[in-house]
């Protein structure tokens, strides 16, 4: 089960959500790849089932790599951009357009930060069930 492995889009929250759910498939079929990885006692002589969790647990770790990355990588970007719109906002105190934008902004970045608390409870219970 590959996970997507292009460039997140930042710009766009909906967008992201959407990249992290699919990445999330392998997470929320943890049960269902154990159940397929571990040979039944008919398939033991057919299927290496240490070699087969060797590699569901690599994939499982390659995948919360990627989407920790992703998610502080948007972070990064994110904050970048607030911090451009605070220094713009200085400038422009009277500017409604730029404070709008800047508090989408900043709204943005909280929901991309809780990201990373999702991200700590669906890693930890993918673990709790692994182990």
């Amino acid at each position: 089960m590959a996970a997507p492995r292009g460039a997140a889009s930042c710009e766009d929250f909906a967008e992201f959500q959407e990249l992290l759910r699919v990445m999330r498939t392998i997470d929320d079929r943890i049960v269902h790849e154990l159940n397929t990885t571990i040979p039944t006692a008919s398939f033991v002589g057919k299927v290496d089932p240490a070699q087969t969790c060797k590699e569901l647990y690599q994939s499982l770790m390659d995948a919360h790599i990627n989407r920790e990355r992703i998610i502080k990588n948007c972070i990064s970007q994110t904050s970048a951009v607030v911090k451009t719109l605070k220094e713009e906002r200085e400038k422009a105190q009277d500017n409604a357009a730029l404070l709008k934008q800047l508090r989408k902004e900043q709204t943005k970045l909280k929901l991309m930060q809780s990201e990373l608390n999702v991200e700590e409870v669906v890693n930890d219970r993918s673990w709790k069930v692994l182990s």
